[in-house]
């Protein structure tokens, strides 16, 4: 029933601004209006893990099965004209994002 967090000062908020936690419309839900960081604090997503995560049932994407219908098999010969158009790059992570993702081979 409770949802419990420690806050950068344990018990407390720093500022009004702080308590952007709310109970969500749908029962058992909890929301939060900005970006969340799990182990960093400087999340640049809305939610940022920074070590491992540990998944107790299944995730979802936007290009999970289990997301779509309608599914069909395509023309092979039209689709493999469209891979011959696509700009295809190699790259280097930029330093300070290796580093800060723990990335060695940039």
């Amino acid at each position: 029933e409770k949802f419990v967090f420690q806050a950068s000062n344990p018990g407390q908020f720093e500022n009004d601004s702080d308590v952007l936690w709310q109970r969500g419309h749908v029962p058992e839900t909890t929301v939060y209006h900005g970006r969340v960081g799990i182990n960093t604090d400087a999340p640049d997503e809305a939610l940022v893990v920074c070590g491992n995560a540990k998944v107790m049932g299944r995730v979802m994407h936007p290009s999970d099965s289990r997301a779509k219908q309608n599914i069909r098999e395509v023309d092979t010969n039209e689709q493999l004209r469209r891979i011959t158009q696509m700009r295809l790059v190699e790259y280097d992570y930029k330093p300070e994002f290796a580093s800060v993702m723990g990335i060695k081979d940039t």
